[in-house]
């Protein structure tokens, strides 16, 4: 039995070691982003609501082009803590060599549901997106006709929490997403992203806010040894306007 229990173990380490040896060796890019974006989400009436937003990313801090994306949506409060929302956005990607700057096109058809629940005085937000993506092709440095679809599956944890009872002194939010994504041409990365961010939210007026603070986001490549590791400064603002006539308005 010792014999055989050797054997085994001796199998499954030149396994293992050949396996290792098989990977290429994991290869890290170190990136500077600024991300900030401006986030509508505007109340129609007692149970709907639109969304328009709009995102600027820029690398090596605010020198170069990162992407664009738009996004525009309807949603639908199921209860004053739960709601859900369908959108569609489109993104142009910058991808630069060292003689041309081309911006890839991606469309995404989103699909959202958020829970916002109370837990003592901090304020927890769990939110689900199911984004369809349609990324455009680029072969030997051009742009082509033809697009690699993935279907990607988002969970954020996020906590606001307030330092004081003043909702216009500024509160303190931190957040966690996880990125998982599946398809044809999705091979070696199924684990696409996750980001990390720590800062503080901002109440400028009651329908006008922003967070600001880092993110960590560490992202795998397509051919799943290439790593980015962006350091990310983070500025977002958030406009709620309620657009309902007041003598209609009731709590939901």
């Amino acid at each position: 039995m010792y014999l055989q229990l050797n054997k085994y173990l001796s199998f499954l380490f030149l396994f293992i070691s050949f396996s290792s040896a098989a990977q290429p060796t994991r290869e890290v890019q170190l990136q500077n982003h600024f991300w900030t974006s401006v986030n509508t989400q505007a109340r129609i009436s007692n149970k709907f609501f639109v969304i328009g937003d709009f995102h600027v990313r820029r690398t090596n801090y605010l020198k170069n082009n990162n992407f664009y994306y738009t996004r525009l949506g309807v949603g639908y409060y199921i209860n004053k803590n739960l709601s859900v929302a369908l959108g569609a956005g489109h993104m142009w990607l910058a991808n630069k060599t060292a003689t041309t700057e081309l911006f890839v096109n991606e469309n995404r058809i989103v699909q959202q549901v958020q829970l916002n629940q109370p837990l003592g005085k901090v304020q927890v937000s769990q939110r689900f997106r199911l984004e369809e993506r349609w990324i455009q092709k680029v072969a030997n440095g051009e742009l082509t006709d033809n697009y690699r679809y993935t279907t990607r599956y988002r969970y954020q944890l996020a906590l606001n929490i307030p330092v004081n009872k003043n909702k216009y002194v500024p509160s303190i939010v931190l957040s966690d997403e996880l990125m998982l994504q599946t398809g044809k041409d999705i091979v070696y990365n199924n684990f696409d992203q996750n980001r990390l961010f720590a800062g503080i939210k901002q109440q400028i007026t009651p329908s006008l806010s922003f967070d600001f603070g880092y993110m960590h986001v560490w992202q795998q490549r397509l051919n799943g040894y290439q790593y980015n590791l962006n350091q990310t400064i983070r500025w977002f603002f958030y406009w709620q306007p309620d657009l309902r006539k007041k003598h209609n308005t009731v709590k939901s």
